[in-house]
């Protein structure tokens, strides 16, 4: 006989999964302490949104899925943020909420909130264990239904009862994951780039969770096609890749908005054409689109195709065979990209007081060891970052997600240190974003998490300061807090910046102390590129 406990830790074992992201309740302690007897991996936070952020970009950085445990009432409604985040961003996450005895359901026990009923709408598919006995059953569920397909984040409810039963059955064994479909037929997509005069590749986050990194290094070096990168698919085909012309964002990227603006023909592999792509509406009214995906619900969806793939973007690209070269259409894409560098290195001359963020960056840029990994939050200093700064390595570009969940880039970075325990890691936050899960700087000294953490204060939502005006704002002003000390507060190491002079020395000594650590960047409020870009201004 196994109490529901055991049979949860020694389920989720035989799965693959050897850690939990967690914050302790009483609806969790006979799940925990049992954990802690088989010396489980347990990563304790501050906040249950918090503790769903971390295990999103845990199962977005090793593509399988992870384990998000909270309790019941409040702690489940507190998750549901970062449940909504993790399955807006495809990632899947078992999040498992306690709940109260279910013996007790419908008669106002503690704690008792419609646990299932709240979190269905948010995701991909979710169920409420009755028994002990279907623990086994319906975490190996919950397993395949995470990554069938295109994946996505599945919830469980455990009543406390349910975890103390006893029942006499065995842990789950692995499900088996269907592979995707074989080779698509790619014939019109072929003719289409051939006769092109001036195609360009869009590749989203279907390239990582396809595993075709090197598939699309490959391709861009057959197909000599110019290539612009988003959302997971940042860093995948690295920037400094030849074939690589960097964000396909147009409000971060002016390059890649004019490379849209005279494309005949775009291929868009693994990225939905969303908000990021103005729901259709940045390509241009002439270019025929080529959309490629696995969820085939997404194949069209706000945009008119030429061609509509249903595919693996990892069997597509292994499809293809050798186009030609189109040398001038190549060179003309390179020059918008040297103009903009030359607009965004323009405004990084600014030297006056306080600290623009482009300046900022210019510098931080300089200082860093090459093998960075990137933790984005929101917000207009953040997004000066985005625009700048090369994406290099696969995996190392962790942004908030398309619900723009800001505030989580601290959990995330809690995440991604802990899955590149030898690679430095950057968070690049704003002082009102970093005000969500402030606790979490905690977290990263308790679990010894190097993480270098970058606030621009500017003393206010520089953002919403931009769009309401610069003259007279309601609700965007904040205090100039020193957050160096916050975080000595709680244990780590801090530094205010008021100068320029002083970053680079900084950022080499935060780095190289090996110790969670809080860069307090006095800036002024700029309108970044992206607000610009959202205002007009361009």
């Amino acid at each position: 006989m196994r109490t529901g406990a055991e049979l949860f830790i020694d389920s989720v074992e035989r799965l693959g999964i050897h850690e939990m992201f967690t914050l302790v309740g009483d609806h969790l302690n006979e799940v925990l302490l049992y954990a802690g007897k088989r010396n489980f991996r347990v990563i304790d936070m501050r906040h249950e949104a918090a503790v769903v952020h971390a295990a999103d970009v845990w199962a977005r950085t090793f593509r399988r899925p992870s384990l998000a445990l909270v309790t019941g009432g409040p702690g489940h409604t507190n998750a549901l943020t970062g449940i909504a985040t993790a399955q807006s961003a495809g990632s899947p996450v078992i999040a498992v909420s306690g709940a109260r005895p279910l013996s007790q359901a419908g008669r106002n026990a503690f704690q008792e909130v419609d646990t299932f009923g709240s979190v269905r709408p948010l995701v991909k598919w979710a169920a409420e264990v009755a028994r002990p006995d279907q623990i086994p059953f319906f975490l190996a569920r919950a397993y395949s239904e995470a990554m069938s397909g295109r994946p996505g984040t599945v919830h469980l409810t455990i009543p406390v009862d349910v975890f103390t039963g006893k029942a006499d059955v065995e842990p789950c064994q692995p499900p088996v994951i269907a592979e995707p479909a074989g080779t698509p037929d790619i014939s019109r997509a072929v003719e289409l780039l051939r006769s092109a005069e001036r195609p360009m590749v869009i590749a989203g986050g279907g390239v990582w969770w396809s595993r075709a990194e090197a598939a699309l290094a490959d391709f861009a070096e057959r197909s000599h096609l110019p290539v612009f990168t988003m959302s997971l698919g940042r860093g995948v085909l690295p920037d400094t890749h030849p074939g690589c012309f960097g964000y396909a964002d147009p409000s971060l990227n002016r390059a890649a908005a004019r490379a849209l603006a005279e494309a005949d023909v775009v291929l868009v592999l693994g990225k939905r054409i969303d908000f990021r792509l103005g729901l259709g509406r940045f390509f241009s009214k002439r270019s025929q689109i080529i959309q490629v995906d696995i969820h085939p619900q997404e194949l069209g969806l706000n945009r008119d195709l030429a061609v509509a793939i249903q595919s693996d973007v990892s069997n597509f690209l292994r499809s293809f065979e050798a186009l030609p070269a189109r040398p001038e259409w190549l060179r003309t894409v390179a020059s918008f990209g040297s103009e903009w560098r030359s607009w965004l290195d323009g405004q990084a001359q600014d030297r006056s007081s306080p600290i623009h963020p482009a300046a900022f960056y210019s510098a931080f840029q300089d200082a860093l060891p090459d093998n960075t990994l990137y933790s984005w939050d929101g917000g207009d200093f953040v997004h000066w970052g985005r625009a700048m700064l090369p994406a290099r390595h696969p995996g190392g570009w962790v942004r908030l997600g398309p619900l723009g969940t800001i505030g989580a880039a601290l959990p995330n970075a809690v995440a991604l240190q802990l899955a590149n325990p030898d690679r430095p890691v950057a968070m690049i936050t704003g002082d009102g974003s970093l005000g969500f899960y402030i606790a979490e700087l905690d977290t990263l000294v308790r679990h010894n998490l190097p993480v270098v953490i970058i606030v621009g204060n500017d003393a206010g939502w520089g953002l919403e300061r931009e769009l309401q005006g610069r003259d007279t704002t309601v609700g965007c002003e904040l205090r100039a807090t020193r957050y160096d000390v916050v975080m000595q507060g709680f244990g780590g190491e801090g530094e205010n910046i008021t100068s320029l002079e002083q970053v680079g020395p900084a950022v080499k000594r935060a780095f190289a102390s090996r110790r969670p650590y809080l860069l307090n960047v006095n800036i002024r409020g700029v309108r970044s590129p992206f607000t610009r870009w959202k205002l007009g201004d361009d």
